[in-house]
């Protein structure tokens, strides 16, 4: 073709990048889903019928009415088994997880070494191929010693960038992500930029796969910027339960290419090739293992399909190397590649876009070639080809094209249409049935005949039932659309609107195609037809301008050029201005009013040329204009005016686009002349160089002077809703301007300036706009420097933000600078220099620089006579010769605290001269000071023993060789000399430390394979005599082992570590020597560390889910090393993570944690997974709680909740029966008790297990379903014998025995029998009193006998029929025998010992 036209989306190179880890990890765990879809449908299908879910509920109904408990035989193991069977699972999951993470150590030590070693390689190869440029001229442009390197490292783990850079003067150095600057404010804590000799740095904490970008380092100075950028990648770890189960230990042997670890290294860019050539896309990658005989599995994509290897494109993969090579490049080859290599993870991608020019044509102004050319429709006479036609930009317009043919397995080429054919279809006749043949295309245009398109793929010419004829070949192309119109949009987009063609002719959709006015080459702006008759073009350069064209598409080609559109510049749409505001009168002489106000805050993308003010009477609603002609500043005095009325004005600002909308009415101003001696008030304040602690107040003078002249000013200020003002100058200022310091940053204030004169102070202006003291993001100040090319002394400011109408606005003292030639003015971009001519002493005081139509960019420099000075002495140096420098001057801190100040010249001669200034000040050799060079290395230093505050300051060396000199300068001062004394006194007292015993590794902590966390150190310089002591918190902390430091290492350990052991802990070394110090605190980030390493440890010995079924539920228990509550612990049901709740209850204890699930239903089942995660990996444990498993689990807790309901509601006796009865012949006795049971329990009382007649001797008595009582009327000798009672429901109930002993006045009462409590005196039938309200027998336990109980009494024996007395406990009426175990009464709730208590066999149900 005639030209070489670069696209405006060549010019980014930006790379089509898809390795996002998150969109892979998603697509990993969304084939995890589909697996376990599968698995529940064939689940499923094994589940029973509803008939047997019936019957499996019938079943466990009956297991509920059945009290017997019978042991599954699932469960029936003794206790060697168990162990046994504890001790066998234990030892194989250890062994599994120690092979498993042997492995995976093992795997990435050797990934770790294998990057390192390529990156030293292509370091080394970089330095060896590097031009060593001669430093004859100085100053310098930035250039990097040492560039960045990529990184791929794992989420939540910290990456460290950095690089080495050089320029004179030094360079400035910024971070940027991803094309965005870096601010450690935006995410305290997540980024930590650091300058330390001369070596940037860039530090992202806990890195997060969002973190995943490329990083670049720009360095500026004055004479150039230089970038050096580099890819972090962040991956997420696969979960440790994909590498943790047992069984799926890799074998080396057995191991496929998708179980190979792969990591990108350097990355193919976005390229660009001719046709005709040859490109290779090359990425390097690390493999592990690395196996010679199994490369990793790569396919290579375009367009996102397959490409198969060729001839057309050769494919290897190994050697830490894919490559993708295309030795015969066409545009049919252009495209977006994709490299996708399958890991262990899943699979690692890259992307970029391949473009594909046309070759040189071989006539000057043919078209490009062809490309898609395909046969179809293939019969034994003839074959249809089809082709897409070139993009013809600058050409001129295509005529028809030629098709040949060329048999299989021949070079010789036919041309089968004698006539340029026009459409992009041929039918090729006079074909072989039964051959094969390849097909080419080549344009026609009235320049000549294009390169010859790809050959086809071979097509055999055999005979078809039917075929489709060429159909549709009449007809033509569209007529060209009409007019185009093109208007604003964004600051980087326009949209595009055009009229359709008059004949459309089966139109296909438009292209479009755009270029900067001024330029030749059109670029496309779309690259597949587009329907609509509008079309928004993005991607543009703000401020430039462009025109465009459309064409029209159908399947004969393309239309006629449109004609093109006007030109425009890209900048945002044009509106009217926002509403003036701020209105107020600065003067009045009765007739007239003043009028000041300020401008819209928005001026609508074009600059404001007119006001218009309306005023009204303040009693009537009309308005009526006061000015027909426009106002173009923005005070204006309004005439015709009544003394005394009141007035209200509004005002209207107007642009390019219009007259914009009105302001708000002022508040009504009185017409009323002003005869006051003092100043009127100042106005249009406005603000400058606002910043965090300062800015700068504007303002005009007032209108009215008074009756004296103005001499000076005074500055209010208040904090916005505040009305107590301060007055920030004492004494007045004679200028309209005031920087105001002292603020708070972040604070809102507004402010107010009175005049003042001989006759006093004048009223004050309206208050200023509110004004927030913090500075715009990424504000630069304005740079004094001198040009390294001309000499030129110069200020420079470069604008954090700027549009197409800004201007920079210069001003000395705050009063602007016109034509003056002492001073010229330039602007590029963003950056606006002001040169001084001739500088000289005039030139002395502060400058400023403003820039119009933004949110208020400014800055200012004051220009002092040492600043000027110095300046002059290097526009001197760059002037005249000076001696080249390597290095300039630089310190560097040695041992024992020496500071060695040092700089190095390209060459230096013998009779050189230097001297080192200090703070104005030479230094000599001398005592402290050592000053040397060495010819050889053009080296020159000064050594300062002592490096103290007196230190701070200036540090220069001025060089003269022969006529030629040089000086460096180093500033130690603020923040750079605290950190450098700061490391000479460190140096100092380590030298002074290690005389003495020391640490040689300060504290730190380690954890054990019991779990214990053991605080170490390691010490040197060491005696017998020396004392080791440990603390926490100041309190002496002495260990089981006492320390031996004469072995170098000393350990505390901490069992069972848990939040209490958070503290600071303290370990003291000394012995006459000296004493040294080590401080560990254990709280924060710290404690997170330890907990996650215990956590670690507990994770990897986790044993699997164990089922444990009890009355309540199920329970699943995990068994490890160690468990505290502080561990990340999580428990989840089907993916959805457990709350602790009642219905799901999580707890545990030091060796295991559990999860316990109340009343279970079918909504519990599924897989239950606990994670344990340590901050780095998350080991799980799963079990799944369904099918048989659910089944027998829930069948065992029902059986176990039927028996603790049974215990729970069998009948009972709560209390009231005493063991033994001693009672006097002729006494009646009652024994009286309190029973419990749900249902109302049958009572059954027994003599000598005979049951007890009711008659009128012995009476049986049961009141309320609570109370059972047995009356024994004048007892005799006969009525002695075991007496009990038996109380019982359908759940069960129990027996309780009682001796009673009658015995004949006069006889020796009878010795309690062996085994049994000595006997109490029998209480009359009046004594007993039950409890009117049971105690719950499940939760209440029966109280235990007090001392000051009474046995029972024989005196006043009471009938059988005398009404029970409520109270519960008598008064004693006879002091108590001295027996060792005191018998109760009868009438409160005795204890029963438990022997005496039988379970009853459950009645049978009915």
């Amino acid at each position: 073709m005639a030209s070489k036209v670069t696209p405006w989306y060549k010019k980014k190179h930006v790379s089509h990048v898809k390795t996002d880890y998150a969109y892979h990890h998603t697509k990993c765990l969304r084939t995890n889903q589909q697996t376990a879809v599968r698995f529940g449908q064939q689940t499923a299908v094994r589940k029973s019928s509803s008939s047997s879910v019936s019957q499996v509920k019938a079943q466990a109904t009956e297991a509920m009415d059945e009290l017997t408990y019978t042991i599954p035989v699932f469960r029936q193991r003794t206790a060697e088994q168990e162990t046994e069977e504890y001790q066998r699972v234990s030892t194989h999951v250890e062994k599994g997880l120690t092979v498993i993470q042997d492995e995976l150590h093992r795997m990435r030590m050797a990934t770790k070494a294998r990057v390192e070693s390529l990156a030293i390689q292509r370091e080394v190869r970089e330095m060896m191929y590097r031009r060593v440029d001669s430093l004859e001229e100085i100053p310098r442009m930035p250039d990097f010693l040492v560039a960045l390197r990529p990184h791929t490292v794992w989420e939540k783990t910290p990456v460290k960038l950095f690089c080495t850079v050089q320029g004179t003067p030094r360079p400035v150095v910024k971070w940027y992500k991803g094309g965005v600057i870096v601010d450690p404010l935006s995410a305290p804590g997540k980024y930590k930029i650091d300058n330390k000799y001369g070596v940037h740095g860039l530090i992202i904490s806990r890195c997060a796969v969002s973190d995943t970008a490329e990083y670049s380092a720009v360095a500026t100075n004055p004479h150039g910027v230089a970038t050096s950028k580099a890819t972090v990648i962040v991956k997420r770890p696969a979960p440790s339960g994909e590498s943790c189960l047992l069984g799926l230990v890799p074998h080396l042997t057995e191991l496929h290419a998708s179980k190979l670890e792969v990591s990108l290294l350097d990355r193919f860019s976005v390229s660009f090739g001719v046709e005709g050539g040859a490109i290779s896309l090359v990425c390097t990658m690390v493999v592990v293992p690395d196996l010679p005989n199994l490369p990793p599995l790569a396919q290579w994509f375009r367009d996102d399909k397959l490409l198969a290897p060729g001839h057309l494109a050769e494919m290897s993969a190994g050697g830490g190397v894919a490559r993708l090579t295309l030795p015969h490049l066409a545009k049919d080859d252009e495209g977006l590649y994709t490299l996708r290599i399958f890991t262990k993870d899943g699979t690692a991608e890259h992307s970029a876009y391949l473009f594909v020019s046309d070759a040189a044509p071989s006539v000057a102004g043919a078209p490009g070639a062809p490309m898609s050319v395909k046969a179809y429709d293939v019969n034994a006479d003839y074959v249809l080809v089809s082709w897409k036609p070139p993009n013809t930009v600058n050409e001129a317009a295509i005529t028809g094209y030629f098709v040949d043919r060329c048999e299989a397995g021949s070079d010789t080429w036919v041309q089968c249409n004698d006539a340029p054919v026009k459409v992009c279809k041929y039918p090729a006749h006079g074909l072989k049935e039964g051959r094969s043949y390849h097909f080419r295309v080549r344009a026609v245009n009235s320049a000549g005949i294009s390169r010859s398109s790809r050959k086809s793929d071979k097509v055999t010419a055999l005979d078809a039932a039917e075929s489709e004829r060429l159909q549709g070949t009449e007809g033509g192309v569209p007529s060209a659309p009409g007019q185009v119109a093109v208007t604003r949009n964004t600051k980087t987009s326009v949209f595009v609107q055009w009229q359709p063609p008059k004949t459309l002719k089966n139109l296909m959709g438009y292209y479009i195609d755009g270029r900067v006015v001024g330029s030749k080459d059109w670029f496309p702006c779309n690259h597949k037809p587009f329907k609509h008759c509008r079309f928004v073009v993005h991607g543009l350069i703000p401020g430039e301008s462009y025109t465009f064209r459309v064409q029209a598409v159908n399947v004969f080609g393309l239309s006629d050029e449109s004609q093109e559109s006007s030109p425009i510049a890209v900048e945002p749409a044009l509106a009217t201005p926002s509403a003036p505001f701020g209105i107020t009168m600065v003067s009045c002489d009765g007739s007239s009013m003043t009028l000041a106000w300020r401008r819209p805050k928005h001026c609508g993308g074009s600059k404001i040329n007119a006001y218009y003010i309306d005023k009204r009477n303040a009693d009537t609603l009309v308005w009526k204009e006061v000015n027909l002609a426009a106002v173009t500043e923005r005070i204006c005095t309004v005439d015709n005016l009544t003394e005394g009325i009141f007035y209200e004005f509004k005002i209207q600002a107007a642009n390019m686009a219009g007259v914009g909308v009105p302001s708000a009415p002022s508040a009504p101003i009185k017409c009323e002349a002003w005869t006051m001696e003092e100043p009127g008030p100042a106005f249009d304040l406005s603000f400058s160089e606002v910043r965090g602690q300062s800015l700068v107040l504007l303002w005009k003078a007032p209108v009215y002077t008074g009756a004296a002249a103005v001499t000076g000013y005074l500055v209010d200020m208040a904090k916005k809703g505040s009305s107590e003002f301060v007055t920030q100058n004492q004494e007045a200022v004679s200028q309209r301007y005031l920087q105001v310091t002292g603020l708070e940053e972040g604070e809102t204030y507004v402010f107010r300036v009175r005049a003042v004169s001989a006759k006093g102070v004048g009223k004050p202006s309206q208050l200023s706009e509110p004004v927030c003291a913090k500075a715009l993001p990424g504000t630069q100040e304005i740079v004094a420097g001198v040009d390294e090319v001309t000499g030129d002394v110069f200020l420079s400011l470069e604008a954090c933000e700027i549009c197409a109408t800004s201007k920079f606005m210069w001003s000395k003292n705050y009063k602007a600078i016109g034509d003056c030639p002492r001073v010229a003015v330039t602007a590029k971009g963003r950056t606006s220099r002001l040169t001084f001519t001739n500088p000289d002493k005039d030139d002395l005081g502060r400058y400023s620089a403003v820039v119009t139509d933004t949110e208020g960019v400014s800055s200012s420099h004051t220009l002092t006579e040492d600043a000027l000075n110095t300046m002059l002495e290097l526009s001197y140096a760059i002037r005249h010769p000076v001696v080249p420098l390597k290095h300039g001057l630089n310190y560097e801190i040695l041992e024992k605290g020496h500071v060695r100040f040092w700089a190095q010249a390209v060459k230096l001669s013998s009779s050189v001269s230097y001297r080192f200034i200090v703070n104005d000040k030479e230094v000599k050799t001398g005592e402290g000071v050592k000053i040397s060079h060495d010819v050889a290395s053009g080296v020159i230093q000064m050594t300062v023993d002592l490096f103290t505050r007196a230190n701070e300051g200036t540090y220069t060396l001025q060089i003269h060789d022969g006529k030629a000199k040089t000086q460096s300068s180093l500033v130690l001062v603020g923040d750079a000399f605290k950190v450098a004394l700061k490391e000479a006194e460190f140096q100092r007292k380590e030298h002074i430390r290690k005389q003495g015993p020391h640490f040689s590794e300060y504290l730190y902590f380690t954890v054990t394979e019991d779990c214990t966390v053991m605080l170490a150190c390691k010490v040197a310089n060491v005696k017998k005599e020396t004392s080791f002591n440990w603390y926490k918190e100041e309190d002496e902390i002495v260990p089981e082992t006492p320390p031996n430091v004469v072995s170098g290492a000393c350990a505390l350990p901490i069992h069972l570590f848990s939040r209490k052991d958070q503290g600071v802990f303290k370990a003291v070394l000394s012995d006459p020597r000296g004493k040294d110090t080590s401080l560990f605190d254990i709280s924060g980030k710290v404690f997170d560390d330890i907990i996650n390493a215990l956590a670690q440890n507990a994770g990897a010995s986790a044993s699997e889910l164990v089922l444990q079924c009890t009355p309540e539920g199920i329970r699943l228990q995990c068994y490890m090393n160690y468990y505290t509550e502080e561990m990340k612990t999580v428990w989840k049901h089907k993916e959805s993570k457990i709350a602790s709740s009642e219905k799901m209850r999580i707890g545990g204890t030091t060796e295991m944690a559990w999860m316990q699930i109340r009343d279970p239903s079918d909504k519990e089942k599924g897989s239950y997974t606990i994670e344990i995660s340590d901050g780095v990996q998350t080991h799980a444990r799963t079990f799944d709680l369904s099918g048989q498993a659910y089944t027998d689990a829930y069948e065992e807790y029902l059986r176990l909740k039927a028996a603790a309901f049974a215990e729970k509601n069998r009948g009972r006796v709560m209390g009231g029966l005493p063991d033994v009865v001693t009672i006097m012949e002729d006494k009646s006795l009652s024994l009286t008790c309190t029973v419990w049971g749900e249902p109302t329990p049958e009572v059954s009382w027994f003599k000598n297990e005979q049951e007890v007649a009711n008659n009128e001797h012995t009476r049986v008595m049961f009141e309320g379903g609570k109370f059972a009582s047995l009356v024994i009327n004048k007892v005799s000798p006969d009525d002695s014998g075991k007496y009990s009672i038996n109380v019982r429901n359908k759940y069960g109930g129990e027996f309780v025995e009682i001796t009673v002993s009658v015995y004949r006045l006069g006889e020796k009462l009878p010795e309690p029998k062996l085994g049994q409590p000595k006997m109490a005196a029998a209480t009359p039938a009046t004594t007993p009193v039950p409890p009117k309200t049971p105690a719950p027998p499940s939760k209440t336990p029966t109280p235990t006998p007090s001392k000051s109980q009474t046995p029972v009494s024989m005196k006043s024996p009471t009938p059988a029929s005398t009404p029970v007395p409520k109270s519960p406990t008598p008064t004693p009426k006879s002091p108590p025998p001295k027996s060792p175990t005191p018998t109760p009464s009868r009438g409160i709730k005795s204890p029963t010992p438990p022997s005496r208590f039988m379970k009853s066999p459950t009645p049978p149900r009915k």
